[in-house]
């Protein structure tokens, strides 16, 4: 069964840039995750990203900031070209001076981040800072490869992100909000690769605490408090992208989807699917022939 996971080589390239057109990559793009973070910006055209349930429709001179461990996709708008700037970097490996950055740093490892702070933006947010700009620089760079181009886009990066904390920070928001402990983030980051390659089979979130070394009550409260939902419906969360991957991207049967992705059986699949999308899988399916994803709505 193909993972929601999308492998990244984060150790030796730590941060990439490059372009996602029309001619170099299709849309729709399938549901996935990973542990870096995936910054969007709109040159030309338009896309419709879906990052954990919330759909944005985003137009040229529109940029979207992706969590990390965050459920995200891409879908067809219209029939237009496109043209992308795709920003990815691990953001443990950036260091930020002084004590009140290294902390706010921790909220971009927050799945959930979208909860508390805006993470579309458009060019007017930033008044001093061009992002479309900014983008086409760190293509270049990475493209160029020259002498100190790692260090040149660490730096550029480093202050991106400033520049958006500074933002929220301008927003309103209580500066300590922004901040939360992840002391056991490390312990409990592995569980989400487990349950998505697990998801077909039966899933008991007291094993999962036990894989932990933490009591189901303390597990609960902490899964919470990372991604925003609690270990339950994040397993049908999960369950559900998979399922929309596979009604848009292959002709397998309902009975096929249901036994990958950990529904009991067809009926049970059924239920589930409704209740979150309104129309059954096979209308989904037939709503989206055209490969114009929707997303979870």
């Amino acid at each position: 069964m193909e993972s929601l996971f999308e492998y990244s080589d984060i150790l030796n390239s730590p941060i990439e840039a490059f372009y996602f057109t029309n001619e170099t990559h299709k849309l729709p793009f399938k549901a996935h995750w990973h542990y870096f973070v995936e910054v969007l910006y709109v040159f030309d055209g338009e896309v419709n990203v879906v990052c954990n349930n919330t759909s944005f429709n985003l137009k040229s001179g529109e940029m979207i900031f992706l969590p990390a461990r965050a459920v995200h996709g891409f879908n067809k708008v219209n029939e237009n070209p496109y043209k992308f700037g795709i920003l990815k970097f691990d953001v443990s490996r950036i260091v930020l001076p002084g004590d009140y950055l290294s902390k706010a740093m921790t909220v971009f490892r927050n799945p959930s981040l979208q909860e508390k702070f805006k993470i579309s933006f458009t060019e007017e947010d930033f008044d001093d800072f061009n992002i479309g700009e900014f983008f086409q620089k760190c293509v270049l760079v990475n493209d160029a490869h020259e002498f100190g181009y790692d260090g040149l886009l660490y730096s550029g990066v480093s202050a991106f992100l400033i520049r958006i904390l500074k933002y929220w920070h301008e927003s309103g928001s209580q500066e300590q909000s922004m901040f939360y402990d992840d002391s056991y983030d490390y312990s409990i980051n592995n569980i989400l690769t487990y349950i998505d390659e697990h998801m077909n089979e039966n899933l008991l979130v007291t094993d999962l605490a036990d894989m932990c070394h933490m009591s189901y009550s303390y597990f609960a409260r902490t899964f919470h408090k990372l991604y925003g939902r609690s270990c339950k419906e994040y397993i049908e969360f999960v369950r559900l992208c998979k399922v929309e991957n596979l009604l848009l991207f292959t002709d397998y049967d309902l009975n096929y989807i249901g036994s990958e992705t950990g529904f009991s059986d067809c009926s049970h699949l059924i239920r589930i699917f409704k209740r979150k999308y309104k129309v059954t899988p096979k209308q989904f399916r037939k709503q989206n022939k055209n490969g114009v994803g929707k997303g979870l709505n």
